[in-house]
């Protein structure tokens, strides 16, 4: 049997400067880990600057640690700010930060939903500060991380907030949505533009983080018992990670490609070229988040 792509075809990223969201734990400490393994110089873009200095420990190589709150769009700026004045030019950005809150509704330090804020805007404006250092790297790339989850969700533009009948796991899905309508609309609008940055995105089927029984904490014991009997539909996390790296790091992948599992509904298994739900491949849909986002967080591009 083939075990496919795997990280150890990962080229050699020696002279490129990568930076992962969430890169203290989960996927993206895997990311981040593979990433430096192969010689890039990678920034752990994190909420919680002391585990990310745990993270640089365990990883090793050439890595910094840089405070990012993506539910604060003043800590994005800031973040993009600082990493543009100390690095001129950077050729990947992997947006894989998330939340997972399966509890009551919750918001953002600007008043935003905080799975949309987190999942979606946070990343949208970060990814508009670091357009023009990013267009000065090498192959510039951009990876947006998707979920399965975005297949059955529905964006409502009239409560993109969720202020009526919330639901944290529709809410979580509606996030994803809007990650990977964000991604395809900026391949849309970097091909128009004719930039040299690429926008790709993945998804980790089913995958064993650090979220997942995290999540479940507000239902006490239960939550914790049906949070660990989860764990057992899901792959690890160092395979769930690999269609975001082949994403950021395959030669030739093309502008608007997405990766994830093969294997029972793209839930698990080698990486492959994953399906789009209907929802996220519309155009209409594409333009209407978009303006929508730059109106929410103040930051307008392409």
């Amino acid at each position: 049997m083939t075990t496919g792509w795997t990280a150890d075809r990962i080229p050699d990223q020696h002279g490129r400067i990568a930076v992962v969201t969430g890169a203290n734990s989960g996927l993206g400490l895997v990311t981040a880990t593979e990433l430096a393994r192969h010689g890039a110089h990678v920034v752990l873009a994190v909420r919680d600057t002391g585990a990310g200095r745990q993270a640089a420990r365990r990883i090793g190589g050439d890595v910094e640690v840089r405070e990012l709150d993506l539910a604060s769009l003043a800590s994005v700026r800031a973040f993009a700010e600082k990493l543009a004045a100390d690095h001129p030019a950077i050729d990947l950005l992997v947006n894989n930060a998330g939340a997972v809150l399966l509890g009551p509704r919750r918001t953002s330090a600007d008043g935003f939903e905080l799975h949309l804020a987190t999942n979606m805007l946070g990343h949208f404006a970060l990814t508009g500060l670091l357009l023009s250092t990013l267009a000065a790297g090498r192959e510039p790339r951009v990876v947006s991380l998707s979920s399965i989850t975005h297949k059955n969700a529905h964006l409502d533009f009239d409560d993109l907030m969720f202020e009526r009948g919330y639901r944290a796991a529709a809410a979580y899905g509606r996030s994803k949505l809007a990650t990977t309508v964000f991604g395809i609309e900026l391949d849309r609008r970097l091909r128009a533009a004719a930039s040299p940055i690429v926008s790709t995105l993945a998804h980790p089927g089913l995958t064993r983080t650090n979220l997942t029984p995290r999540a479940w904490e507000h239902r006490g014991r239960a939550g914790r018992v049906i949070a660990w009997l989860g764990l057992l539909a899901t792959q690890p996390v160092e395979r769930g990670a690999l269609p975001q790296l082949r994403a950021a790091t395959e030669p030739g992948v093309r502008g608007g490609q997405f990766f994830g599992p093969a294997g029972l509904r793209e839930t698990r298994g080698r990486v492959t070229e994953a399906r789009l739900g209907r929802e996220a491949a519309g155009p209409a849909i594409g333009r209407r988040l978009w303006s929508a986002a730059e109106e929410l967080t103040g930051v307008g591009y392409l």
